[in-house]
């Protein structure tokens, strides 16, 4: 089997349904959350779910492993950082949706949003999952970097694409839309900006959709899970300390305290379990001051993770689908 097959294997289905370190060239990842492993955990208690794949549509072409930033130096040796583009076959300009997938900082793949960047962009959208170094690697807030020079590299070659530049969206699932909020709610935040070969192109964005993405980490179900040294939390090991040990940290990368006039339009959507909704009414609230548009989206009796499995797949496309058609078009 070649490389490329086995390492697109791995990061879609997973080797063990267990957290653990393996080494991909070169790079410790956790391979514990992928597409599979989300489904073999959910149809416990959901018995009729049923996994999502990959289903490219004839009018989408694809672009894999696009490399967007090349960090010459790191813990790991020089590192390329790639994303994918799926775009519609017609010559156009078109809205770009940049996707950021999910795993507690710590484990996920850009291969977990390529089913469902396959179906927004039939509907006239570029849709774009990124890759970002996750916790085993990086430490926050390397990863946000990343997301900034992603944006950065979208915009510097939206042309190339049949990208609008003044029309570009974030989107996050868990993890992910926690850093969707925080890197579109800062643009203007000089400590998050990094690197990029491309300084010159604005990090702003036009709208933001979070999927269950905690908005505040100080909520106690995110900081005060640390009470076995033993078992550190997913927020513990991405900023290297708990709450107690760096408490300023985790109030740095809560979205909510950057919510102001500047933030785009959001949408919510969030799962039935109320701990991935933390910050959220806190936000609107904010927002609501400023007129910004928000929009919130909860599935019933849906667990966290519900984007992964059908039926709740098509329920969250047609949701994105609806409020970028809104704010976007």
């Amino acid at each position: 089997m070649k490389t490329s097959i086995l390492l697109t294997f791995i990061l879609f289905f997973g080797l063990s349904s267990r957290a653990q370190l393996v080494e991909i060239n070169g790079i410790p990842m956790d391979t514990s959350y992928t597409p599979h492993s989300a489904w073999v955990k959910l149809k416990k208690y959901y018995p009729n779910v049923t996994p999502v794949f990959p289903k490219l549509p004839a009018n989408v072409s694809a672009t894999y492993d696009i490399v967007y930033a090349t960090l010459p130096k790191t813990n790991y040796g020089k590192r390329e950082l790639k994303l994918d583009i799926f775009q519609p076959k017609v010559d156009g300009e078109y809205p770009a949706l940049i996707m950021i997938f999910g795993g507690g900082w710590r484990s996920g793949n850009k291969a977990a949003q390529v089913p469902m960047a396959m179906q927004i962009a039939k509907n006239g959208y570029v849709t774009i999952p990124i890759e970002y170094r996750l916790s085993p690697e990086a430490l926050y807030p390397e990863g946000v970097y990343d997301i900034k020079a992603a944006i950065r590299f979208v915009r510097a070659n939206a042309e190339k694409y049949q990208i609008d530049p003044d029309r570009i969206a974030l989107t996050g699932s868990s993890a992910g839309g926690q850093l969707a909020a925080l890197v579109g709610m800062t643009a203007d935040v000089k400590k998050f900006d990094g690197y990029s070969a491309e300084m010159d192109q604005s990090v702003e964005v036009q709208a933001i959709i979070d999927m269950d993405g905690v908005l505040d980490f100080t909520d106690p179900n995110e900081s005060a899970k640390d009470t076995d040294p033993n078992k550190r939390s997913a927020g513990a090991y991405w900023f290297g300390a708990t709450y107690k040990e760096a408490p300023e940290k985790w109030v740095e990368a809560s979205p909510l305290v950057y919510a102001g006039e500047n933030t785009p339009p959001m949408l919510f959507i969030n799962s039935a379990q109320p701990r991935f909704h933390a910050g959220r009414d806190s936000v609107i609230t904010v927002l609501d001051q400023y007129h910004i548009y928000t929009e919130v989206k909860t599935i019933a009796d849906s667990p966290h993770s519900f984007w992964q499995v059908h039926p709740w797949f098509e329920e969250t496309v047609q949701y994105m689908i609806d409020f970028l058609d809104k704010i976007l078009k």
